[in-house]
């Protein structure tokens, strides 16, 4: 028989230690002859990124053996820290110098590019036997210099500047013959996601021609489909679709959909599509969830992969194709796909050490807000051992991404069923501005960051509590970076939320501009205008700026090694708070970084966020004292 109890004090099995231990993220994966290669991170070994193997009789072992961490700073976001050949060579970026190394498994690692302090690689693409990087110069001057580089992967440590000449540069794809790279590249004021080119070296003469261009254009992902022809992601239409472009002709469209293949290019390694040597292309298709589509002459065609959010396809090798993701249980895995056969296999991730009973399941809820529609996914509390106190409505935390240009699917996080199986419901926003849904929503929050966000996750909160789903009175907003400036607007520009849980949060748009590092130093000229001319603007927008509107608990969480977000920002907010006798608590963790990646930060967070919202809102946490605020 449940028990009845009341929401936010349900027992629950899934802890925070289980939480940090739990599916690991996936960064890349590769098809090396019969055995499938991945990148996986690994809380309880500092966050660190190990390459792992699956070897022919289905064995696993370790490539990368602590203490190596590929990790790449480049961008700061880093992204494609390790590719591999074909005859099981591994290259990496190893974090602590950045220096790219070549390692066979079972030998000594050797360093492929010369130390330089100054020097960060990342991108890394290994094709038709050459070693291609992104590489980014950091000198006196605030701007780095980046190039798309050839590294020797024999010999003494040699490397070549291919392609530079813009501020960015991504993407880097040699074709079949040798004689052609293609890559991606932007200059500031713009973002990845606003206005790039896709441009064609011819390697022996250094001739360059872009094939494709325009304003409001962002074609990604350049693939190779012959010597002289390419497949590329581009949304001329407002949506991310294919397009096949010989050299020497147009582009055409490859099976066209209301729906994106491609997204923020915030890591250089993610791949949308891959193409495989028949002529077939396998293709993440994303419309609030993800899919997985093969597009062949014969038409369109679901790929029967469970993968619903966050998905990727990370290698096309004949009829085998890795995809990583979560699927609509929250599983975070890499699966690998026959084309041919259909079979469909997890190769590594799953589900937590609790049953799939303990999982919500995602609701599409779809809101009016004063710009349009807001898109948004509800997970309710999910406890199977427990009934709630007749007549109460839960609380819920409307959780409010990062980027703000990102996206989130409909799969719950080891995070969200730590909350719902507690009693405590979680709204997960896509906010205009968020990517998934074209560039006409995408571009909602251009020059409106601070208002469109703040308004439409108020809505789509306000929608959930009038619905009777939720308690109007223990609604609480959490985000980070720049979910973190939309948590601090809100609270200070709308009465809909009681409390909020700011990470690494941006309070002061002025100090980030000046702050932050160069892949965002013009971010902000589109999310709110240019300086110096836009400056009220940026005054007026800040939550800093009006302090006395802070009136809302608040737990500020922040890395103290972060470069993005600097600590300064988290400590400014401490001390308005401090100054107008706003309950708070501050916590500095010790070498994190824009993000949480080592084990024992997830746990203390976890603890002291659901100690936080027992204190607010006045509910017991088993096993989880309430948090005292300052």
């Amino acid at each position: 028989m449940a028990d009845t109890l009341p929401y936010g004090s349900w027992p629950s099995p899934i802890t925070p230690e289980s939480v940090a231990q739990s599916s690991p993220r996936i960064d890349g994966a590769r098809l090396v002859g019969d055995e499938v290669w991945w990148g996986e991170s690994v809380p309880a070994e500092a966050g660190r990124v190990a390459v792992k193997r699956r070897l022919a009789d289905g064995s696993v072992e370790t490539v990368l053996p602590a203490p190596a961490n590929a990790r790449s700073a480049v961008h700061e976001y880093g992204g494609g820290a390790w590719t591999a050949s074909d005859e099981g060579e591994l290259f990496y970026v190893e974090k602590t110098d950045q220096r790219v190394y070549a390692l066979r498994p079972g030998r000594e690692a050797r360093a492929l590019t010369p130390a330089d302090d100054a020097v960060r690689h990342g991108g890394l693409r290994f094709e038709h036997g050459v070693l291609l990087a992104v590489r980014e110069t950091h000198g006196d001057a605030r701007v780095p210099a980046r190039a798309i580089v050839r590294i020797a992967t024999d010999g003494p440590q040699a490397v070549e500047v291919l392609a530079d000449g813009s501020d960015f540069l991504a993407q880097p794809a040699l074709s079949p013959d040798g004689t052609r790279l293609a890559w991606v590249a932007w200059n500031h004021p713009d973002m990845p996601w606003d206005t790039t080119t896709l441009r064609v070296a011819h390697l022996p003469t250094g001739e360059v021609v872009d094939i494709a261009s325009g304003r409001d254009r962002a074609p990604l992902q350049p693939v190779w489909v012959a010597d002289d022809e390419l497949l590329y992601a581009d949304d001329p239409d407002g949506r991310w679709n294919l397009f096949r472009r010989p050299l020497s002709g147009d582009a055409q469209a490859l099976a066209p959909a209301d729906a994106d293949t491609g997204g923020g290019l915030w890591v250089l390694g993610t791949r949308w599509f891959g193409a495989a040597a028949d002529g077939r292309v396998v293709a993440v298709r994303t419309d609030g969830g993800d899919e997985i589509v093969e597009i062949a002459p014969t038409g369109v065609r679901a790929v029967d992969v469970p993968v619903v959010a966050g998905a990727a396809v990370d290698d096309v090798r004949g009829a085998r194709v890795l995809v990583s993701g979560s699927d609509a249980d929250g599983r975070a895995g890499l699966w690998i796909v026959d084309l041919d056969s259909g079979a469909v296999e997890l190769v590594t991730g799953g589900a937590g050490s609790w049953g799939g009973e303990w999982m919500p399941t995602a609701r599409a809820l779809s809101a009016d807000g004063p710009h349009g529609p807001v898109h948004a996914f509800a997970y309710a509390p999910t406890n199977p051992g427990v009934t709630p106190a007749p007549g109460e409505r839960p609380p819920y935390v409307v959780l409010v991404h990062g980027g703000p240009t990102s996206h989130v699917g409909p799969a719950p996080s080891a995070k969200t069923a730590f909350f719902t199986s507690r009693g405590i419901g979680v709204l997960d926003v896509n906010y205009g501005g968020s990517t998934g849904y074209g560039r006409a929503y995408r571009d909602r929050l251009k020059g409106q960051w601070g208002v469109v966000d703040v308004d439409d996750v108020a809505a789509a909160a306000s929608a959930l509590a009038g619905a009777g789903l939720a308690d109007p009175e223990r609604l609480a907003i959490a985000g980070g970076s720049a979910g973190g400036w939309t948590v601090l607007a809100a609270v200070t520009r709308t009465d809909v939320f009681s409390a909020g849980i700011s990470r690494y949060g941006v309070g002061d748009a002025r100090a980030l501009a000046e702050d932050t590092h160069d892949f965002e130093a013009r971010y902000l000229d589109g999310l709110i205008g240019p300086l110096p001319e836009a400056e009220s603007v940026y005054v007026e927008r800040s939550p800093l700026s009006r302090p006395e509107r802070f009136r809302v608990p608040l737990l500020i969480l922040q890395g103290s090694e972060d470069r993005v977000v600097p600590p300064s920002q988290a400590e400014a907010i401490r001390e308005a708070l401090a100054a107008h006798g706003v309950p708070h608590a501050y916590v500095l963790y010790e070498g994190e970084g824009h993000g949480f990646r080592r084990a024992e930060t997830v746990v203390d967070s976890l603890r002291r966020e659901l100690g936080f919202l027992g204190a607010v809102f006045g509910f017991d946490t088993p096993g989880i004292p309430a948090l005292e605020l300052d």
